[in-house]
């Protein structure tokens, strides 16, 4: 059973690869050093569905799993009680961390002179970015569905944030570096695949919470990179005019007034 879910993911991952492969084969291209600058405006990625396709279905199995009553709860339950019977007394945590390796690489792939896709500035926004939306929308859907854990430690079980959070730092790695060596991409994957295992052998999540978790990782990784041009652009617009600064004070009221042409 260990084997099917393990190869499930990691046929996701490649999935994911080979769609991001056709999707970004139109993209614009970066300047010759193979960096977006601060100082340089990013390229606004167009919205193609395909791209998508790979953490639709993964979000879209945990979700019939958790309302289905036949085979979808069957593997949930009989993947438990198959890990739980083979390890019963295991309690590594190290997910804890594990989850969060993907996205060191990435700092230390710059850092080593290896340089990815962005300059460290807009890929820690894009990390940020993306983090948000995984943990708004995790946070959200956890409190919604309200599954009960198999440890019945809480009712927080789907889906399984540090899934996410590994599949979103495996997808950030990936989109950072898949132009330098999209063999990076998959050693990412391979440590956010371990997360989702590591989560069910800890027996705190069912096999569709991580499933699910998966495509919410992918997902908000893929909607940071097509809106963080669009952030960046309103902060980083200049418009040319003169302005004034000023400070008044009228009767009973102090402040500032700007003052100029637009």
């Amino acid at each position: 059973m260990q084997r099917i879910f393990l190869s499930i993911l990691l046929c996701i991952a490649v999935l994911n690869n080979c769609s991001a492969q056709l999707t970004d084969s139109t993209a614009s291209q970066p300047d010759t050093t193979g960096r977006w600058y601060a100082g340089n405006p990013m390229p606004k990625m167009k919205f193609r569905p395909v791209a998508f396709i790979a953490p639709v279905v993964l979000m879209g199995y945990g979700f019939a799993a958790v309302y289905d009553h036949g085979a979808l709860k069957q593997l949930d339950v009989s993947t438990k009680d198959e890990l739980q019977e083979d390890h019963p007394l295991f309690a590594a945590h190290v997910d804890d961390y594990l989850q969060l390796a993907p996205a060191a690489a990435v700092y230390a792939l710059n850092l080593s002179g290896v340089k990815g896709k962005h300059n460290l500035f807009d890929a820690s926004m894009l990390y940020v970015t993306s983090a948000a939306i995984m943990g708004v929308s995790t946070h959200f859907v956890k409190q919604g569905v309200g599954r009960l854990r198999p440890d019945n430690s809480g009712t927080n079980s789907f889906p399984s944030g540090h899934t996410a959070s590994a599949f979103m730092a495996a997808e950030f790695l990936h989109q950072e570096y898949k132009d330098v060596n999209p063999w990076i991409g998959y050693a990412g994957y391979f440590v956010a695949t371990a997360t989702g295992t590591l989560r069910m052998y800890n027996n705190k999540h069912w096999f569709s919470d991580v499933v699910a978790g998966a495509g919410f990782g992918i997902a908000s990784t893929k909607i940071a990179y097509l809106i963080y041009p669009y952030m960046k652009s309103l902060f980083t617009t200049k418009k040319e005019g003169n302005f004034t600064l000023m400070p008044f004070h009228q009767q009973c009221s102090t402040g500032l007034m700007l003052s100029g042409k637009f």
